[in-house]
C-alpha cells in the first residue's frame, strides 16, 4: 500500500528580480504634454560676428555693423506615439485560496516592476542610442583600455560644449565589471546612500556611473555618456486601476495604461556619446 506523502505550499512568492527605473536619470520632464499630444519647440538661428566698420556705408541692408540678416526660427514636433496598457483577473476564491499571494494590489506592483519600467527604460534607451549626436566606430573594450574611452567620450561631449555638470556615464553589467578591473580608473564607490536609492552605484570621472540590466540596452552596447537636457522622456499618463467584482467578475479586474516617448533634441543630440561593442557575428565569421 502507497503512502501519500504531504505537499505544502508556503505562503511566499518567487519573484523574479528587478531593478527599478533608471531612464529618469540622464533624461528630463522639462516640457508639458497636458492638455496636447504633440509640443513644438522653437530652435532660432543666430547672426555671425563682424568687424565693425568705423567709416563706410550705412542704411539698407548695410550698416557699420555688418550686413542684416533675418534670424529664423524653425520648429521641431514632439508626438508621444506609446500608448501601452495591461488587463488582467484575480479570481475571488484563487486570492483566498493561495493564502493571499495571488492579490489585486501585489500583482499589480509586481506588473509595474517586471513588466512596464523595463519597457519604457528599454525604450527610452534605445531612443537615445539611435540618436545620439556622437557615435565612434565600433570597438572592443578591455579593462587596459576603457578609462581613455571613457574620457575620450568626454571629450567629445566637451568639443559639443555640452555642460559639465549633471552629466551621466551609462554602463552594463559587463562594462561595470572593466571598470574595477582597470588599473587606471579611480572609481569613487563612497556614494551616499540617497544616490545609491537613485541607482548610482559609483563616480568615475566625475560622473554619476549608472548601470542598467543588459536586457534594458540595445545589442552591442558598451556605454553611454549622457547629459539629461538631451533627451526629453515624457510619461502623460500612468493610470493603474483595480475593479473590485465587476460586472461579470467574482474577484478583481486589473487595468493600467501608460503614454510615453523619448525625444532626443536636435540642437542636443551631440550631448549624446555611444560606445558600441563590435557586431559579435562579425567576430565568429
Amino acid at each position: 500500500m502507497g503512502i501519500d506523502l504531504v505537499t505544502k505550499y508556503l505562503p511566499y512568492v518567487d519573484e523574479i528580480f528587478a531593478t527599478e527605473s533608471k531612464h529618469r536619470l540622464f533624461t528630463n520632464r522639462n516640457y508639458s504634454w497636458d492638455g496636447a499630444h504633440s509640443v513644438k519647440i522653437y530652435k532660432i538661428s543666430t547672426a555671425k560676428m563682424n568687424d565693425y566698420g568705423r567709416t563706410g556705408p550705412a542704411g539698407g541692408l548695410w550698416s557699420r555693423y555688418g550686413e542684416v540678416k533675418d534670424l529664423n526660427a524653425t520648429t521641431e514636433t514632439m508626438t508621444l506615439m506609446k500608448d501601452r496598457s495591461f488587463t488582467f483577473t484575480i479570481d475571488r476564491l484563487d486570492a483566498d485560496e493561495t493564502a493571499g499571494q495571488l492579490e489585486a494590489a501585489s500583482a499589480l506592483a509586481r506588473q509595474i516592476r517586471e513588466v512596464v519600467v523595463p519597457e519604457v527604460d528599454s525604450y527610452v534607451i534605445a531612443q537615445m542610442a539611435a540618436k545620439a549626436g556622437n557615435k565612434p566606430e565600433a570597438s572592443a573594450l578591455t579593462a587596459e583600455n576603457i578609462y581613455k574611452a571613457i574620457i575620450t567620450g568626454s571629450n567629445a561631449l566637451d568639443s559639443a560644449e555640452a555642460p559639465e555638470k549633471d552629466r551621466v556615464l551609462l554602463v552594463t553589467p559587463d562594462t561595470y565589471l572593466l571598470l574595477k578591473q582597470s588599473k587606471d580608473v579611480n572609481m569613487e564607490t563612497d556614494v551616499g546612500n540617497e544616490m545609491r536609492l537613485k541607482g548610482v552605484i559609483a563616480m568615475v570621472d566625475g560622473m554619476p556611473v549608472i548601470r542598467a540590466p543588459a536586457a534594458r540596452v540595445p545589442a552591442n552596447f558598451g556605454f553611454m555618456l549622457a547629459h539629461p537636457s538631451a533627451t526629453v522622456a515624457p510619461e502623460k499618463l500612468a493610470e493603474y486601476t483595480t475593479h473590485s467584482n465587476p460586472p461579470g467578475i467574482s474577484g478583481s479586474l486589473v487595468e493600467g495604461r501608460i503614454v510615453y516617448d523619448a525625444f532626443v533634441l536636435e540642437n542636443k543630440a551631440k550631448a549624446l556619446y555611444l560606445h558600441q561593442l563590435p557586431d559579435q557575428t562579425d567576430d565568429q565569421t
